[in-house]
């Protein structure tokens, strides 16, 4: 068994070793991932790093696990089906499961095997102990708990095939933003991050907008300017020429901002290049539209984070350690187990 105070001490150590890579081994890192997944571009995959290294700091991880026992006198087999949108996706839930002192045996989206390896490899590397504690597995049938993200239609199979042990099942979730009108330059700029980090990809990327009534886009869209980049990726371009085609051969209204198209929606989720809007007229109605879609909503970003429970714009990809996906404490629910 390895005590608390050692397990901290060796995730904290994979931090400082991923945040001091020298170039060479980024290069390294950086082609073997993009070779799996054309859309972990380097730079996704630097922005994905950072976030670990965000989680592990030491300190962090002290706040994150008090309460914990210092040994976990009966570790169980704790399966997880990663998925594989955005680097790195699956990296929390192993951490929880490992820090926790539970045994972790994880099926890897085939999209993302590369980048959970080599940070396993590099804790095995520090702590040889958690060798027996690491297991990458095609078939769960050993799991004595779960916890598994797909889509709304591999999450009723999960809920069937899992529902003799304890288990979380994540269903496709995404973020949005509430504007006022009043946000300065910065602050739209500031969002562009949270919609074209990952190009979107990802359950943090905001996919949708809820605006006043008679907002005026183009401060937004001249503000979002500096992300025209994101076209020079042959994946995006081809989703933002499909989605523009549709439109156009079917009149629908948007703007198109060369490189984004915004259209009016009562729905959450967006295709990749298109964001949605929503008009409201009233705080009171603004409520009533983010309760309809709570169940759906990963995290919603506003200025300064002023409507309650937001981040500021510009911070939906940074979660911290207790910042749980769906809001289910996974530390909670394998600690309990």
């Amino acid at each position: 068994m390895i005590k608390l105070e050692d397990r901290i001490k060796a995730w904290a150590t994979v931090g400082n070793i991923l945040k001091n890579l020298s170039v060479k081994e980024q290069s390294f890192v950086f082609s073997r991932a993009q070779a799996e997944n054309a859309w972990f571009t380097e730079s996704s995959v630097a922005e994905a790093m950072q976030g670990v290294v965000r989680y592990l700091s030491e300190e962090k991880l002290r706040t994150w696990t008090q309460g914990l026992p210092e040994v976990n006198r009966n570790p169980l087999k704790v399966g997880v089906v990663m998925a594989g949108n955005i680097p790195l996706v699956g990296f929390h839930d192993m951490l929880t499961v490992l820090i926790s002192g539970h045994k972790l045996l994880a099926k890897l989206s085939s999209k993302d095997t590369f980048l959970i390896r080599y940070v396993a490899g590099l804790l095995q590397e520090i702590e040889p102990r958690f060798s027996d504690y690491i297991h990458f597995a095609e078939r769960l049938n050993d799991a004595q708990a779960m916890i598994a993200t797909g889509s709304d239609n591999t999450a009723r199979y999960f809920e069937y095939y899992f529902a003799k042990v304890p288990h979380i099942i994540r269903r496709n979730r995404s973020s949005c933003a509430i504007l006022s009108g009043k946000e300065t330059t910065e602050a739209l700029q500031a969002l562009g991050r949270d919609i074209f980090l990952y190009f979107g990809l990802g359950c943090r990327n905001v996919s949708k907008l809820y605006v006043p009534e008679d907002y005026n886009f183009s401060p937004l869209l001249d503000a979002l300017s500096p992300y025209e980049k994101v076209l020079h990726h042959h994946k995006y371009n081809n989703n933002y020429d499909y989605n523009k085609s549709i439109y156009l051969v079917n009149s629908e209204p948007h703007y198109d901002t060369g490189f984004l198209l915004l259209r009016k929606s009562e729905a959450l989720v967006s295709p990749i290049s298109v964001l949605y809007y929503e008009a409201y007229d009233s705080p009171a109605a603004l409520d009533a539209m983010i309760i309809v879609q709570r169940e759906k909503i990963q995290c919603i970003v506003s200025q300064d984070g002023a409507y309650p429970g937001s981040y500021p714009l510009g911070k939906a990809q940074e979660p911290e350690l207790w910042d749980y996906a769906d809001g289910v404490d996974t530390l909670e629910f394998v600690t309990q187990l």
